[in-house]
């Protein structure tokens, strides 16, 4: 395994264990300004500001906050130049606060990555999670 495709895996786990934190700020530092997010049953695609506008504001000390929680496989990364991508297998589980059942969504995502400044960033992603899917396959 390269160091790019490691620096790669590492940022995929920065993302996850952020997201789980409700680290907002970690999430969107991990991304380009001018990233694009498209998204199954969802239109227009959108970029950084909707997706932070997306992400639940950070809770009061004494509110509870819905917890996310996810699990990602990485099936392939490809490392070109300045340029890499990844498909992956993810299972997110939003837990909402009192008993609401929680909403799990489940698919492939492939995601596209762009190095600046020897950084690794998220450039394109395009998840094609639904929800009530069990985890995703890889098998046809």
């Amino acid at each position: 395994m390269t160091s790019d495709e490691q620096a790669i895996r590492q940022l995929v786990t920065t993302w996850m264990e952020a997201t789980k934190r409700g680290d907002t700020a970690t999430v969107l530092s991990l991304m380009t300004d001018d990233v694009v997010f498209l998204i199954a049953g969802r239109e227009p695609m959108f970029g950084k500001a909707a997706f932070a506008a997306a992400l639940p504001p950070p809770a009061a000390p004494d509110v509870p906050a819905p917890q996310i929680d996810g699990e990602s496989e990485i099936q392939e990364i490809q490392v070109h130049g300045d340029w890499a991508f990844l498909w992956s297998k993810l299972q997110v589980t939003v837990t909402p606060p009192g008993n609401a059942p929680p909403i799990v969504r489940a698919g492939h995502t492939l995601t596209i990555f762009t190095k600046q400044n020897g950084q690794w960033l998220l450039a394109r992603d395009a998840n094609m999670l639904t929800t009530g899917a069990k985890k995703a396959s890889v098998e046809p």
